[in-house]
């Protein structure tokens, strides 16, 4: 794709996103993908240099991307991580929040590990949600804003207990902040991209990475202003 093949009037033209967990896997597809909806990113990674690959790629299109780093597991770089986004774009329109933790799979899963829950929690909801509550006021004073949090269709594994709990518990945050966003323009929702072949999903997963696509941006073109709605990407994926 060429930099003249970019869309300059298309509805996500001129539009920033911030893309956490940017630099592979399905972060990687997600953050192209808007690029080449004319959407500017804000990559992030745990270190910058992890995402240079994707903000090369991007430039090169002639897209515009800005890398930040930040460890999700400390709120305050979390915090951090919103106030620069913030700053680079003047306003971000879209949060993707895909970066997620898996933790070790326990043939025992009777003997729960309450550092691998505490670890899981702050990286898969506290992160998410600190990210969302300190965005979401500049998208409801333009009346534009599109939030997706990807979720897990993972079930009866208990030897995954923490990661799936997780889950869970953020499903449950984006449920119950649904209503307060019914007929601001700005929607939250859920994405579940299916069992992928990523450095999460490991090399047995059924899927490809790829495979995510056009699924993953179902949430984002969204015009009917519904919040809580979940997304299955494979349901969307091209055969």
């Amino acid at each position: 794709m060429t930099s003249t093949s970019l869309p300059k009037h298309g509805p996500l033209a001129g539009k920033w996103a911030l893309v956490t967990g940017a630099s592979r896997g399905v972060g990687r597809q997600i953050a192209l993908a808007l690029s080449r909806e004319g959407c500017n990113l804000v990559l992030h990674s745990r270190s910058q240099e992890h995402t240079e690959r994707v903000e090369a790629e991007i430039l090169a299109e002639g897209g515009m991307a800005v890398a930040l780093e930040a460890r999700l597991e400390e709120a305050s770089a979390v915090r951090e991580l919103a106030r620069q986004a913030q700053e680079v774009s003047g306003g971000i329109d879209i949060l993707y929040n895909n970066a997620g933790l898996m933790t070790a799979y326990h043939t025992q899963w009777l003997e729960a590990v309450p550092e691998e829950y505490e670890r899981s929690f702050q990286v898969n909801v506290i992160a998410p949600i600190l990210l969302a509550n300190a965005l979401l006021p500049s998208m409801l004073q333009r009346g534009w804003g599109r939030v997706v949090n990807v979720t897990s269709g993972i079930r009866d594994e208990p030897e995954l207990q923490a990661y799936a709990c997780s889950k869970a518990a953020l499903d449950k945050y984006v449920l119950d902040t649904a209503p307060k966003l019914l007929g601001t323009g700005v929607t939250m929702n859920l994405l579940d991209p299916g069992w992928l072949r990523t450095d999460l999903g490991g090399p047995q997963a059924p899927g490809a990475v790829e495979s995510v696509l056009p699924g993953a941006l179902v949430p984002v073109f969204a015009t009917d202003g519904k919040s809580g709605v979940l997304t299955r990407a494979q349901e969307h994926a091209q055969a």
